[in-house]
């Protein structure tokens, strides 16, 4: 993911007001963020820790989506995967994440969810490598489709929120 200004970031969102997305904080380490091992940017917000945010990279440029946590957290029953990352290793508590849909439809109160990981931490779990076997003799080869994977079930979750 190529580096984003803080202005860039708050002028991407699709599902918040222009007010929503001035008052957003931007992640502690935001100065300090490696871009290139982002698939995108996520994170929860410092001040109001229901809120979340994701900024994906684009053709167009980014495209932000604000989120919702459920009120409580996590309930630990049981353990759920990330629709996004699937990391099945992950010990990261995952949320049903929730968001506005974009244009009249979100103004009229629908919304989509997915499950994701609590702390955003999809772009890291997918290069973890595997341990060498002989199903994973490329461990390269794995981290690059769970990337893509990533990707492209981001990009589905995006697609859901514009409603196309």
């Amino acid at each position: 993911m190529q580096k984003l200004t803080a202005q860039q970031i708050r002028s991407s969102f699709i599902n918040a007001s222009r007010s929503e997305a001035a008052k957003l904080n931007l992640p502690k380490n935001f100065d300090i963020l490696d871009w290139e091992s982002l698939d995108f940017l996520g994170w929860r917000d410092g001040k109001m820790p229901l809120r979340g945010y994701l900024v994906l990279p684009g053709a167009n440029g980014p495209t932000g989506i604000m989120l919702r946590a459920p009120e409580g957290g996590a309930k630990k029953n049981r353990s759920v995967l990330c629709e996004l990352c699937r990391d099945i290793f992950s010990k990261d508590d995952v949320l049903l994440w929730v968001a506005k849909r974009a244009g009249q439809s979100g103004r009229n109160g629908n919304t989509v969810g997915t499950l994701i990981c609590a702390e955003f931490g999809c772009c890291r779990n997918v290069r973890v490598e595997p341990p060498v076997n002989e199903i994973n003799p490329d461990p390269a080869a794995v981290v690059r489709r769970q990337i893509d994977g990533l990707a492209g079930r981001t990009a589905q979750f995006l697609d859901r929120v514009r409603g196309t």
